[in-house]
């Protein structure tokens, strides 16, 4: 029989079991107070607890969008100068030319914003269509001889009478295009069109100018469907003079200027023949496709050789007086005027290919003059240089001749019959103040010239404001007695008899009548724009700072 034990045998230390607390070697010791869990796993470029994130930026969008910080009403006064904003105040009895080079002359920003449009559609006409409208006119006007501003002038009228604002025309001398941007964050639209040929024809350019005084009348409604079909109208109208009135115009001009110069009856007819030969060879070259630097060099030799042959018959009369009358007809006085307001205006580079055109053309004429006066000095014509220096004083048939010399001209311009008749009365009050000056007073011929062309010019927009149309119908052709014919004869003459100082320097002695020519029929009508503004129109029209050296 087995014995049990008195009581509950010991357990060694090392095999008793482990307590409920202890249940790892690693477990924390009691008393110390356990690290808080990590984070999450996450980003490295987690914020911090206590740190504010900054905010969101603006989304993607136009670099002209302002910021949403930006309020237009606690905006700050830093940028406003302390005369304040000039406020742009446009009457609408003002002639709409004035307005509409007042607001090509105020930044973007500055400009009014133009009124809605007015008819059954209330969104507007299309805005390719009136871009287009703008660029059609546009051309005929620059084709016609118009200087760049008022062509700009032009097309901006147009763009804001059919309510697009943001339109910026540009005009250079064969390309015209307008860009239209619909707001800051829109994308523009842009058109352009070439001007591949130019006509002079004055009556074309005055209907031109009635549709656009139509067009931003307040009176007037014209849409553009209605615009495109007077536009495709005179377009289609013939000329109002047929060919052999011009060629007859031609020869009556070259005759009463060579009486102008002192010339007789028998010059006079023997001028005209000159005159209508060298207009007739010219038209022959025309219709064979050769460029106008050719039809001018052909159209000068006629004349050039009707003189010669009057020195080889021996005949009492002035040689001279029968060439320099030819050239008048021939002297671009419509290019070059263009040419000196572009640049006076600030369109340098129109007014650069301008004066590059009439270069080239005064090279032909001098070229074809040149080659029949160097054939004349191989046939021993004795042609004197100082044939007619002196002037000759016919107050009466002077007057006469330059009234007759402005109106053949004028239809040569292809003008209607109303302004032809301002044109030759402008033009003879022109001869009458510039023999005053350079023949009675024996004053500067320069001076003489531009007093005479600052009178044509200001009679003339005077006019022109007043029949709201274009001032070139009854500035171009009075300023016809005034053009060098001699200065330039005589440049000629000097280099084919190989006095070249002397040539050069009548040669230069017509560049500077040109340009008095041209500088005072510009300065003759910014003096009219100048002192005759409309009532209200407040503050002088704006023109851009110059660099004044710097």
């Amino acid at each position: 029989m087995v014995a049990e034990p008195e009581g509950p045998e010991e357990v060694p230390e090392d095999r008793k079991p482990l307590s409920d607390e202890a249940t790892s070697e690693f477990a924390l010791p009691e008393g110390l107070v356990p690290e808080p869990p990590p984070e999450p796993e996450g980003s490295a470029f987690v914020v911090p607890e206590g740190l504010s994130p900054e905010p969101q930026p603006e989304p993607e969008g136009s670099a002209f969008a302002p910021p949403s910080t930006y309020s237009a009403k606690d905006s700050p006064t830093a940028f406003t100068p302390a005369y304040g904003v000039p406020l742009a105040r446009l009457p609408h009895n003002a002639p709409w030319q004035d307005r509409m080079r007042t607001m090509l002359r105020l930044p973007v920003g500055d400009r009014p914003v133009p009124e809605a449009p007015t008819g059954k559609d209330e969104t507007g006409p299309s805005v390719p269509r009136v871009l287009d409208l703008a660029l059609r006119i546009g051309e005929l006007l620059l084709a016609g001889g118009e200087g760049a501003e008022d062509v700009e002038a032009a097309m901006f009228a147009i763009c804001r009478s059919y309510g697009l604002d943001r339109c910026e025309p540009t005009v250079t001398f064969t390309l015209l295009s307008v860009t239209y941007q619909p707001s800051l964050v829109d994308d523009p639209l842009t058109a352009n069109r070439t001007v591949r040929r130019r006509g002079t024809d004055y009556t074309r350019l005055a209907a031109v100018y009635q549709l656009l005084a139509d067009i931003n009348a307040p009176a007037h409604e014209v849409s553009p469907e209605e615009a495109y079909r007077r536009l495709a109208e005179i377009r289609r109208n013939r000329h109002p003079y047929p060919g052999w009135v011009l060629t007859a115009a031609a020869g009556l001009l070259a005759g009463a200027a060579s009486l102008l110069l002192g010339g007789d009856t028998t010059v006079f007819f023997v001028a005209a023949l000159g005159a209508v030969l060298g207009d007739r060879l010219a038209w022959l070259c025309a219709g064979r496709g050769l460029p106008e630097f050719y039809q001018f060099l052909v159209a000068a030799m006629p004349p050039a050789a009707m003189g010669v042959l009057l020195t080889l018959l021996h005949a009492e009369l002035r040689p001279s007086a029968v060439i320099t009358g030819g050239l008048f007809a021939l002297i671009p006085g419509r290019a070059l005027v263009a040419a000196v307001q572009d640049g006076l205006t600030g369109f340098y580079i129109t007014a650069s290919a301008r004066l590059l055109e009439v270069a080239y053309f005064f090279v032909a004429i001098v070229v074809g003059v040149l080659s029949v006066l160097y054939v004349a000095v191989q046939f021993d014509a004795q042609l004197n240089p100082e044939g007619t220096l002196s002037p000759v004083e016919r107050p009466v048939t002077q007057i006469l001749s330059s009234m007759v010399l402005c109106a053949t001209f004028a239809v040569l311009l292809q003008q209607s019959r109303g302004t032809v008749v301002f044109a030759t009365l402008n033009g003879g009050v022109a001869w009458v103040v510039y023999a005053s000056i350079a023949v009675t007073a024996e004053g500067s011929a320069v001076m003489a010239t531009a007093v005479a062309a600052g009178l044509v010019g200001l009679f003339g927009q005077l006019m022109a404001r007043y029949h709201h149309t274009s001032s070139l119908p009854y500035v171009t052709a009075a300023i016809g007695p005034l053009l060098p014919g001699s200065a330039t004869y005589f440049g000629v003459l000097a280099i084919a008899q190989n006095n070249l100082d002397q040539g050069f320097n009548s040669l230069a002695k017509a560049a500077a009548l040109a340009l008095a020519i041209a500088i005072g029929v510009n300065l003759g009508s910014e003096l009219a724009r100048l002192f005759m503004r409309a009532p209200g129109a407040g503050s002088a029209r704006s023109a851009a700072k110059r660099t004044r050296g710097f």
